[in-house]
């Protein structure tokens, strides 16, 4: 695909607008809102994490609810199987034949809501269609129509009846997206949207308007692939990475994946801002939501009270970044 400076300029005008229209709906969170959408632009799987009430599922809904694509909410519980998930073949007693019944799965915005209350053996359901967007269902491959995207959800505080995600699948996430409670006038908006003239105490999406296809999605995400990278950039994202694997307070630092991702959001970031080039200022902005969840801390790290983001903020302030 060419792509001129009319498709960038295009392209940042239509995701301008999807995250005013996200706006609508979604009271504040402004960071994640742009990382949600940064993510779908790069191509890339979201793991949404934060207290309850907090406006995780709003958020996705939301989004879903701005391109006239296929939408699929699972709920996560205990007794979920993988066949629940991906489908299963079941067996036509008129033809005498198996038929395929595909299973939830099979959409283009998939919300895995609370995933972590699934066991491992349904969480893995999922590590197919991520990495390979294709399922396999009795030994054949279904391939997924583009784009594709998952978007999972966890509480960060419940561990009863919890089953932590395994590295392999984290791995799997583009970004990890921290939701925290929101400022003193975004709550006090929240209230009053909510209480006014209003049943109940949910949001809805009713004022979120469709404006994209499935198909200027994926134009969408071949403009943002032309995003350029200058070849000091790419050196500065590498040196980050690298830089975690032997941080003080990192015990696990992020693998190879995890530069792919940050130049691959960075691109989507940059598009978002107006601009056909990558900045430091960019990775720097996508660093924490790519690489919180690629890094483990030491446990002397964490009696310090220490965690993933102020050791991945440290490692960036001292980390000499490119001069234009």
């Amino acid at each position: 695909m060419s792509v001129s400076p009319e498709h960038f300029t295009q392209a940042t005008e239509i995701a301008q607008r999807l995250q005013a229209e996200i706006g609508r709906a979604v009271v504040g969170q402004s960071d994640a809102v742009r990382a949600t959408l940064a993510s779908l632009i790069a191509g890339g799987h979201v793991l949404l994490e934060g207290m309850p009430g907090l406006g995780k599922t709003l958020l996705v809904k939301a989004l879903a609810k701005t391109f006239a694509g296929q939408f699929a909410r699972i709920q996560f519980t205990p007794d979920l199987m993988p066949a629940d998930v991906v489908g299963h073949a079941v067996f036509d007693l008129k033809n005498q034949t198996f038929a395929v019944r595909k299973g939830p799965i099979f959409t283009h915005l998939l919300l895995a809501d609370e995933i972590n209350r699934a066991p491992a053996k349904t969480q893995s359901a999922l590590l197919e269609v991520m990495q390979e967007r294709q399922v396999t269902i009795e030994g054949e491959s279904h391939p997924l129509e583009a784009p594709y995207m998952v978007l999972a959800t966890q509480n960060p505080i419940e561990q009863e009846g919890t089953y932590p995600l395994p590295e392999a699948q984290l791995d799997r996430f583009l970004v990890k997206v921290m939701m925290d409670y929101p400022s003193a006038d975004e709550e006090l908006a929240l209230a009053r949207l909510t209480t006014q003239n209003r049943v109940g105490d949910g949001l809805d999406v009713a004022a979120v308007n469709t404006v994209i296809k499935p198909e200027t999605v994926v134009t969408l995400q071949q403009v943002a692939a032309h995003v350029r990278v200058d070849e000091q950039v790419l050196d500065y994202t590498v040196r980050i990475v690298r830089a975690t694997r032997d941080w003080p307070g990192i015990g696990i630092g992020a693998g190879p994946r995890g530069g792919i991702a940050l130049v691959r959001l960075a691109r989507a970031w940059a598009l978002l801002e107006g601009r056909d080039f990558v900045t430091p200022d960019d990775i720097k902005h996508c660093a924490l939501p790519v690489l919180r969840h690629r890094v483990a801390i030491t446990p002397e790290a964490e009696l310090e009270g220490l965690d993933a983001d102020r050791l991945l903020r440290g490692l960036l302030e001292q980390l000499p970044a490119p001069r234009a």
